[in-house]
């Protein structure tokens, strides 16, 4: 299944993509996509109705927007220089652990939303992801095997930054990466088995029509199950949780000399399976 939230912000509806790329209407049977949902074995509830109904759920209006595949997380953990690629072109080794960071849940925004350049910001950037949303609750995880039965899909995520918040003010990652729209997310969230090999996915993202990052999945040092096994040992990662597994070489900080987002520019991204995302930055 394909899940969707439609609808003006802080108003969205719970919808699903269908096979032929209609949105359906299920807000009649669900509240949200969110941590009541997945929590109380609401999956397998709409997999029920979507076998039932099908065809037969109301139509969304192809003028209605594209909200977050998902309802504010009560978290977003992410992976820091957690592709090959991306510590080469920053110039730094291999990580022999994740490097985790926490992003501020209201950063999270629908995947056509603005992307606002903060006030003062000359070093905001992009960083296309591959996102995976948690099912069940994890905790102490016993082996990265395990970690497969806790996910409820996988998504698009944009990590936006502003380098100089992150680096250059004190190390304080958290100050470059939670600003307001930091974090476009979907435009829909895919359950694992539409996606047959989430270490196989070509990422894309371009600024102004010129392509920036040119990744694949493949690429990742740690995988999605070893993340989730090692991230347990440390947190509880609760239903509607969001992490975000890194990003590829290519973000503006490691290009020579470094090129960064500002009002006018146009980035979009796209994971295969997972659709696509544009958005346009305008000031704070």
């Amino acid at each position: 299944m394909r899940l969707v939230r439609f609808g003006k912000v802080g108003a969205e509806k719970p919808g699903i993509l269908d096979k032929g790329g209609v949105r359906r209407d299920v807000s009649g049977h669900f509240q949200d996509w969110d941590k009541a949902f997945l929590a109380g074995g609401g999956m397998r509830r709409l997999a029920e109705l979507v076998e039932r109904e099908g065809s037969r759920l109301p139509a969304v209006p192809e003028s209605e927007r594209w909200g977050a595949p998902i309802a504010r997380p009560g978290k977003v953990v992410c992976v820091g220089l957690n592709y090959s690629d991306h510590a080469m072109e920053s110039g730094l080794a291999i990580p022999s652990e994740p490097i985790l960071f926490l992003k501020a849940a209201n950063t999270v925004v629908g995947p056509n939303d603005n992307i606002l350049i903060p006030r003062g910001s000359q070093k905001t950037d992009w960083e296309i992801e591959l996102g995976v949303v948690i099912q069940t609750e994890v905790r102490y995880l016993n082996s990265a095997e395990a970690a497969n039965h806790h996910i409820a899909g996988y998504c698009l995520s944009h990590d936006v930054s502003e380098r100089a918040f992150q680096i250059e003010r004190g190390g304080q990652w958290t100050k470059g990466k939670s600003c307001d729209s930091f974090n476009p997310l979907g435009p829909w969230l895919a359950t694992p088995d539409e996606i047959a090999n989430p270490k196989t996915l070509a990422m894309k993202l371009s600024v102004n029509g010129e392509l920036r990052q040119n990744g694949t999945t493949s690429k990742m040092i740690f995988d999605v199950p070893f993340l989730l096994h090692y991230i347990s040992q440390f947190m509880t990662l609760e239903p509607g949780d969001l992490i975000s597994t890194g990003t590829p070489a290519g973000v503006g900080l490691g290009m020579k000399p470094p090129r960064f987002l500002k009002s006018g520019d146009v980035v979009e991204l796209e994971v295969d399976l997972l659709g696509k995302q544009t958005q346009h930055c305008v000031p704070a």
